[in-house]
């Protein structure tokens, strides 16, 4: 990379705060090297090392959209959940923002059976094959839609096993990342300093609590990707 593009890429994640990691005493080990230093006990990532991890993690996705891959964009954290949900709906990207699905991955036909009552239930209702049941029947379906759409609803085109997995918080999402590991699925994560980022196939490092830097990160996670799949159209 070119160290004009390098020093431009630096500024921007310093002015949406991605360099601001944790506290001293919430370090992990593995995170060390990551750290340009410590002030007043805070982490202060170096972001020269996100950059490079970023435009890694980008090339990856990009790769999987011109390869027709399936991703689930994971960030059931609050300050990023409803951005990611838009987001990911937006491109037509699977997603799950309100809770990790145990058993999503591991023991995935299970699920899956949910998913396609859900998708049962809503093409009954739109083809009006409630109209013979009587009110509370019809109010009960609707109940039933209701509670599975908020479970199921930002997978539910999902036919198979997904190829990546974008995660934010990997200590929040620790299910999601230990169920991606068991089945040998590629996982991008953003992640701070108080993570283990060895655990992770692409990690970014950087601030995982502002929205202003994770809406960033993102956003340009998934444009690599759509942008390989218009590639590959």
């Amino acid at each position: 990379m070119e160290k004009d593009n390098l020093n431009e890429q630096v500024q921007k994640l310093f002015s949406i705060n991605a360099h601001l990691g944790h506290r001293k005493n919430r370090l992990h080990p593995k995170a060390k090297k990551y750290v340009y230093q410590i002030i007043n006990g805070v982490t202060i990532i170096d972001l020269t090392k996100t950059v490079h991890e970023f435009e890694q993690a980008k090339n990856f996705l990009n790769q999987l959209g011109k390869n027709n891959q399936s991703i689930i964009l994971v960030a059931t954290k609050k300050v990023i959940s409803q951005f990611a949900a838009k987001l990911a709906a937006k491109n037509n990207i699977h997603y799950i923002t309100n809770k990790w699905l145990p058993g999503l991955l591991t023991n995935f036909e299970t699920i899956i059976r949910n998913v396609k009552k859900l998708n049962q239930l809503e093409k009954e209702k739109v083809e009006k094959a409630w109209d013979k049941f009587v009110k509370h029947e019809r109010v009960k379906l609707e109940k039933e839609i209701i509670k599975l759409k908020r479970l199921y609803g930002g997978i539910a085109h999902l036919e198979k096993k997904p190829d990546a997995l974008i995660i934010v918080d990997i200590r929040k999402e620790k299910n999601a990342l230990k169920e991606a590991k068991e089945n040998n699925i590629k996982t991008v994560a953003i992640l701070d300093t108080n993570c283990n980022p060895e655990t992770v196939d692409y990690p970014i490092v950087a601030n995982d609590d502002s929205d202003t830097s994770l809406e960033y990160l993102l956003t340009e996670l998934v444009d690599s990707y759509i942008e390989g799949k218009k590639i590959k159209s």
